[in-house]
Parts: structure tokens; sequence; C-alpha cells
């Protein structure tokens, strides 16, 4: 095993257990959330799985990139919620069901919505784009779906095992991740910054601010929804997006360091604005409760 292998199956561990751990922290119901809730489905779709797909076409065709940052888009525009996406919404106070509701519908949904959007991608550019039903349904079970049901059983059965364990495993699966990455973001220097000054911090800058503009449009009337799918449809999946870049264009080595790029920049200005959100939130409901005294 080289090294490269070695990353990548800390990755999967840390992703995984991070899962697992969201799991642990849910409750029955709350996967199905959103297919109970159909207007709330059907605008998060729109928000992410449409849109987002309509924004990186728009990047691809008007803007000269590098090849491979438009693969990177391309595929970013696809792939569903991350897997540290919930955590990270859980840790702000938002609502649990909406959160894990909406990590599951994405992932379902993404096992129909990626090999269809890559046929309507290859039709527009003439370019040949494909990503199997299968390939995605292996990448979704194995790293959404059946740690985070087994995080679920695991509360069902040992409730307050369950939320004891849960407090150490996502710290410890963080640190894999940071373990991992901090090898990548070596390794990757050198490639990452020469995608600096030629239009890619912008385009990514553009793509992840659509997400966050189209999610907090999109998500209904309570605040706390809004900012979920507002970070849900900026943040994807880099596995499943690395996936569909290498499996299309092989030959387009820099698509790792621009979604690498990506994900730095789609955490800053995901925690940047959501706190901003947050921030006005907050002095909104001071305003109402001094209004009210």
């Amino acid at each position: 095993m080289n090294l490269q292998d070695l990353i990548e199956l800390i990755l999967r561990v840390s992703i995984v257990l991070n899962v697992f751990a969201i799991g642990l922290e849910a409750r029955v119901a709350d996967p199905l959330y959103l297919f109970r809730r159909p207007d709330k489905l059907v605008r998060a779709f729109f928000s992410m799985n449409v849109l987002m797909p309509l924004v990186a076409l728009l990047l691809v065709l008007n803007f000269d990139l590098d090849p491979a940052v438009k693969v990177a888009v391309v595929a970013l525009s696809v792939s569903p919620v991350p897997p540290l996406f919930p955590k990270r919404a859980l840790m702000v106070g938002l609502k649990e069901n909406y959160t894990v509701g909406l990590l599951v519908a994405a992932a379902v949904l993404a096992i129909a919505v990626i090999p269809i959007a890559m046929a309507i991608f290859e039709r527009v550019s003439g370019r040949p784009m494909s990503m199997p039903v299968s390939s995605v349904a292996r990448i979704v079970f194995t790293m959404v779906l059946v740690p985070l049901l087994l995080g679920i059983a695991g509360r069902a059965a040992l409730s307050p095992f369950a939320q004891r364990v849960s407090k150490y495993v996502g710290p410890f699966a963080s640190w894999l991740l940071v373990l991992a990455s901090l090898p990548v973001l070596f390794i990757e220097a050198r490639p990452i910054y020469s995608l600096f000054g030629n239009g890619t911090v912008l385009s990514l800058t553009a793509f992840t601010l659509a997400g966050l503009i189209f999610g907090y449009w999109l998500g209904g009337p309570e605040q706390a929804n809004r900012r979920v799918l507002s970070l849900g449809t900026a943040c994807r999946h880099p596995g499943l997006a690395l996936a569909i870049a290498h499996g299309n264009f092989p030959q387009q080595t820099m698509a790792m360091p621009a979604i690498f790029l990506y994900l730095v920049i789609s955490i800053l200005l995901c925690v940047l604005l959501d706190r901003l959100i947050g921030r006005a939130g907050a002095a909104s409901s001071e305003a109402n409760k001094r209004a009210a005294a």
C-alpha cells in the first residue's frame, strides 16, 4: 500500500465514522423527514439539482477556465450533500430532522440524478460524460446510508450508551480527516497555487455564493431550514465529485487540486455567511422582543 492508498483509506474511514456519529444522534424518523414533506423536498431538489447545474453550465460555457476546473465545477454541481455537512449544521443549532433528512434525500436522489445530469451535460457540451448508476449507488450506500442507519439503530437499541459514544466518535473522525488532508495539501500545494490568477478562485467563489443564495431563498419560511438548505446547496460531496471527474476525464490531473481549492473556499464562505445570518437573526429576535416589551 502506497501513501496515496493510505490517505484514501483514512479519508474513507473518517467519512464513514462521521456519518455513523451523526446516526448516533439522529432519530428513527429523521431520514424520511423530507420524503414525508414533498413541498420541502421539491424546494431542496430545485435548489441543489436544477439551479446549481445551470450555474455550472453558465460558468463552463462563458468563462475561459482551465479544462480541469470546468470538469470540477460540473462534477460538484451534481454531487450530493457532503457527509460532514450535517454535523456542521447541527453545531450551529439547526433542526436535526431537516438536516439529516436533507443528507439522506440528497444521497438517495443522487443515484438517479447524477447519471441523468451527465447525459444532459454530454448533450450540451458535446463531450462524452457518464456515471453509472451502480457506481453512484455503491458510494451512496457504503459512505452514507449504511453507516447512518447503523448509527440510528445503535441509538435506538442503546440510547444512553450511544449518546456517550457519539461524543468521542465524531471528534476522532474529524481528527482522522485532518490527518488525511494535511498530506494532500502538502502534495498538491504547487498545483493548487497554479490555479490562482486565472479566474478559478473567482468562479469557485461565485459557484459557492450562488449555492448559499439559492438555498436560503428556497429554504422555506423557517429560518433554521433556510440556513440548512443554504449550506447544503453550497457544500458538495468531494468524493463523488472526484469519482465523476476521474471516471470521465482521467487525463485532467488538475481536477483534484481544483476540488480541494473549492473545499477551502466553500468552508470559509459557508462559515462566514452562516455566522452573519445567525447574528442577523439574533439581532432581529432581540429587536422583536424589545418591541413586544
